[in-house]
């Protein structure tokens, strides 16, 4: 089992930048495929991007390609989600995921959930 913990979140103006980042204790992050989910006030929780145990496969929302990029770093046992030119829109709370390795990243089947981060953008 692992437990993931998100930081990073934050209060920012629209059209900034903001990374957040996402720890895995205590087994090696390197054994799971990792996602990012977002739930913004009254919706549900969406889908953001995915990336898979070695960072090969990567997937996302097609509405956030080119804004959001995914990316891990096993060694520090983290993956990141960096967010460019945010817009109020993007306000949520933003959860990562992870499941067991597999070849390719994925939108769903994921069973372990951090407690999420607060992304606010103001516009």
């Amino acid at each position: 089992q692992v437990q993931l913990v998100e930081s990073g979140g934050g209060l920012v103006q629209a059209g900034e930048s903001l990374s957040v980042s996402c720890a895995a204790s205590p087994r090696a992050i390197s054994n799971y495929n990792v996602a990012w989910f977002r739930q913004a006030p009254g919706k549900e929780r969406e889908f953001v991007t995915a990336i898979n145990y070695n960072g090969v496969s990567t997937a996302y929302k097609d509405s956030l390609k080119g804004r959001f990029t995914i990316s891990r770093d096993n060694a520090k046992n983290t993956v990141y989600l960096q967010m460019k030119t945010l817009r109020p829109e993007d306000t949520a709370v933003y959860y990562c995921a992870a499941a067991r390795a597999r070849e390719y990243a994925t939108t769903d089947g994921y069973e372990y959930w951090g407690q999420g981060t607060q992304v606010t953008v103001s516009s």
